[in-house]
């Protein structure tokens, strides 16, 4: 209501408001409010323009321990100057000054005004000169209201005691009986949120509900254990903490920017840094997958795997909040001349086996098989220590039950790291995520990129000229000069063996993810690779020359048949 104010009493369970200004005597005795509070004499600037107005001034009534109104207008100003400036404005009606904020002032209604015990504001009311003296005797009838008698206090004390108990009861039955479903293996399949948070992403959590299964798969196991994730225990922050941490997303906190939209660095108020992913609203990555990525995360926990701390869903604006890694990722390493120098062999080994280590946590360590179909380099963030940590679950999958392999007609993921069967057919399972990560390994190992790697005269892909100097053994011409040293030379032909093992064109001949890590950490013989898939450019980004390749980046939504393989 405007023009007033509310104070708490016992406990908050009664509530007293009253009128900033005088209200009639039938009004104020009665309670009744329907009218609302009105300003009986009109302020100076109002009896100018109808010109009855004298030499006294208006003055200010002084409410003190409240919390001011909301709306407020800043002013950099001393508080000798927040008074004149607040009179010399005829649309002024109240002002306050605060040490940490400044003058402020109010030209609108004054909403949300609270009495409190400790603390709050002085708040200064603007009133006509006669006012003022009629307010002071008002302070006596309202010292009067609140101290009411002794049998007033005592029936108001009979029926809180009353409201307490059939409350306490009802909230026992409530208890109890949400106890009994949950022992009797029927969980509530309502999550217990708060009726603001529910109705701003009741669609998302219809989304969780429906377990974000593969395509043409069903599973009441991982439907329930989907259901059964706490998010409402995720800290939701607002657009405006957000927007505040990273400087209203100022280009200087920038880190980078892909097909989703656009990643941030932030500062909240407890010191924490923060990364902020913005999905940009012409992202294909949507609600559906921005809330895929939240709850697999959230059931996710793994030392190579990137740790979320919070999300937002406000409005249009769909972001996710990551533990901040201060060394990026990892492409802005490894296809940098300036700074591939900075990892060594020894580093890129424990890189190599950090990612691997994740991805088997995925595949068969976790509590749902995970396929991730979109690991690339920038998707590997370092944090201080240079560890790997995968992240960008956007457009994972869950497999439940004995389930190796599903279908979709959505293609997702990044041209040059996609296996021949998902490319093509549609086709994906765990051995996706081993061709994914064959690629990774030989780009770790030479330091270029499969997408923008060109062959103008054979037009090989990274793939294709890989092969070729294998099986010319032609090895050293393949690796990164930064890491080379000959007392490594065995290992790195190896890794170099085992990436090309990871991208055999036959998913069956392909690893897993498993086995990859043992390969890796023993000296047993391997046998032979065969011929990797997308040896030719084009057939790698659907038959473009070599004078048009170029840096490509995740797609989320590719019909099929706009796809052609030769």
């Amino acid at each position: 209501m405007d023009f007033s104010y509310c104070a708490y009493l016992f406990s908050v369970l009664f509530i007293l408001c009253r009128c900033l200004l005088h209200v009639s005597v039938e009004t104020r005795f009665r309670h009744n409010w329907a009218a609302g509070c009105v300003r009986r004499t009109p302020l100076q600037c109002e009896r100018v323009i109808n010109k009855t107005a004298s030499a006294k001034q208006d003055g200010f009534l002084k409410l003190q321990n409240v919390k001011v109104p909301d709306f407020a207008q800043g002013l950099a100003v001393p508080p000798e100057a927040c008074i004149n400036l607040c009179l010399s404005n005829c649309s002024c009606i109240a002002y306050s000054f605060a040490d940490e904020i400044g003058c402020m002032s109010w030209t609108g209604n004054l909403l949300d005004i609270q009495q409190l015990q400790d603390g709050g504001l002085d708040l200064y009311v603007r009133a006509a000169y006669a006012e003022l003296d009629q307010e002071r005797n008002k302070t006596i009838d309202q010292q009067e209201e609140i101290n009411m008698t002794k049998d007033q206090e005592k029936e108001r004390n009979k029926k809180i005691i009353i409201s307490t108990v059939i409350i306490g009861t009802f909230i026992i039955v409530i208890c109890a009986y949400i106890l009994w479903r949950r022992t009797s293996n029927q969980p509530a399949k309502r999550w217990l949120l708060t009726k603001s948070a529910r109705k701003k992403n009741n669609k998302a959590f219809q989304l969780f509900n429906k377990g974000r299964l593969p395509e043409g798969y069903a599973s009441d196991n991982v439907i329930g254990e989907m259901s059964q994730v706490k998010l409402q225990e995720l800290l939701m922050f607002d657009f405006e903490e957000l927007a505040s941490a990273t400087d209203n997303f100022h280009l200087s906190n920038k880190l980078g920017q892909g097909g989703f939209g656009s990643v941030y660095k932030g500062k909240l108020e407890d010191g924490r840094e923060i990364a902020v992913k913005r999905l940009s609203r012409a992202s294909g990555q949507g609600l559906e997958e921005f809330m895929n990525e939240v709850v697999l995360i959230c059931k996710l926990q793994h030392r190579n795997l990137v740790r979320l701390i919070s999300c937002c869903t406000e409005g249009d604006e769909k972001m996710l909040i990551y533990e901040y890694m201060p060394n990026k990722s990892l492409d802005a390493f490894i296809f940098d001349p300036s700074k591939n120098n900075l990892l060594n062999w020894i580093t890129r080994y424990n890189i190599i086996e950090g990612i691997a280590r994740g991805l088997l946590y995925l595949h068969r360590d976790s509590r749902l098989k995970i396929i991730h179909r979109d690991l690339k380099a920038s998707n590997v963030l370092l944090d201080e220590e240079l560890n790997p940590k995968i992240s960008d679950f956007g457009m994972a999958r869950i497999f439940g039950g004995g389930v190796n392999q599903a279908n979709t007609n959505r293609i997702v993921g990044t041209y040059g790291y996609m296996s021949p069967e998902y490319a093509m057919q549609g086709l994906f399972s765990e051995k996706s995520d081993v061709f994914s990560f064959g690629v990774l390994l030989l780009e770790i190992l030479m330091g270029r990129r499969n997408s923008s790697f060109c062959d103008n005269e054979h037009s090989l892909s990274l793939l294709g000229f890989v092969w070729i100097q294998w099986r010319d053994n032609n090895i050293l011409s393949l690796i990164d000069r930064e890491i080379y040293d000959p007392s490594h030379h065995s290992y790195i032909l190896r890794y170099i063996h085992i990436a090309l093992l990871c991208v055999q064109e036959l998913a069956v001949d392909r690893p897993t993810m498993a086995a990859v890590i043992s390969m890796l950490n023993s000296e047993a013989a391997l046998h032979p690779p065969s011929k990797p898939a997308f040896i030719l450019m084009e057939n790698m980004l659907n038959l473009k020359r070599p004078e048009e390749c170029q840096s490509v980046s995740s797609i989320n939504n590719v019909s099929i048949t706009e796809i052609c393989g030769r």
